[in-house]
């Protein structure tokens, strides 16, 4: 997998993704990860990139010609077209799904955007994806690419050393992670669930299963409204219905489980 960013701060992507699992991943040759200055394709040549915006407003627009310049640049490095990702607000929200999909690419360009964002012509002319980490604001587009490249790179074969740990976690099968335990197996007088003491794996599995659907229910019922479930599914979430489980659930959640299971 091939990341490319074009960007106005190519130190703040080399550092953060030079560390960690993408970092040891790069250094394996697993990863490679190209920085674009789009300064350096500044039309005027002193590095500047940006002017006031037609119709008048605060701040300031980053030029259409530098960063198509930056593109074509890149194009050329790389011999083909590749997808684009502009890192926006008004984007699609990232989610498991498309990192999975993004990971299939060879070749993948991240476009991060400053100051009030990049004349909207050359978007049009070069951008194949937007997409947003979340609905809010942040100076520019460097975090969220480190964020993308950072989901994407553990659907790469090899780039984890447990590739497990990268196709069952949280988000996965839409729903939200298990709790996870680690010695000792009482810490300041909490134990760890018994279950997970058994050595039983068929029970532990299940266990997962159910502690996965209620995290899910408790945080992002949204998730569970698509996910799938089978019959042993169905009778935990009859089970938290009808109070026979051990934990209880609000009546609003109640509610939420009744909906769903009538459908």
């Amino acid at each position: 997998m091939n990341f490319y960013v074009m960007t106005l701060f190519p130190e703040m992507i080399e550092n953060g993704m030079h560390t960690s699992i993408t970092g040891r991943a790069i250094t394996k040759g697993l990863l490679s990860l190209t920085t674009v200055n789009i300064r350096d394709y500044s039309e005027t040549g002193n590095g500047r990139i940006d002017d006031y915006p037609y119709g008048g407003g605060a701040g300031m627009v980053m030029q259409a010609e530098p960063v198509y310049r930056a593109y074509e640049a890149l194009k050329e490095k790389i011999g083909s077209s590749p997808r684009l990702v502009y890192l926006t607000p008004q984007g699609k929200v990232f989610h498991q799904e498309m990192a999975e999909e993004f990971a299939k690419e060879e070749e993948l360009v991240f476009l991060c955007g400053h100051y009030e964002g990049i004349d909207e012509r050359v978007l049009e002319e070069i951008v194949t994806d937007c997409v947003s980490i979340g609905d809010y604001v942040l100076t520019g587009g460097e975090l969220p690419a480190m964020v993308m490249m950072d989901a994407v790179s553990r659907m790469v074969p090899g780039v984890l050393s447990n590739q497990e740990s990268g196709q069952f976690e949280s988000f996965q099968d839409g729903l939200l992670e298990y709790p996870q335990y680690s010695r000792p197996g009482v810490w300041r007088g909490k134990e760890v669930p018994e279950i997970l003491l058994s050595g039983h794996h068929a029970k532990v599995e299940r266990w997962r299963r159910d502690q996965s659907i209620l995290r899910t229910l408790h945080s992002r019922p949204d998730l569970l409204e698509t996910a799938e479930f089978d019959k042993q599914d169905r009778k935990f979430l009859r089970a938290l219905l009808s109070d026979e489980y051990e934990v209880r659930i609000t009546e609003e959640e109640k509610s939420f489980l009744a909906k769903l299971l009538a459908f």
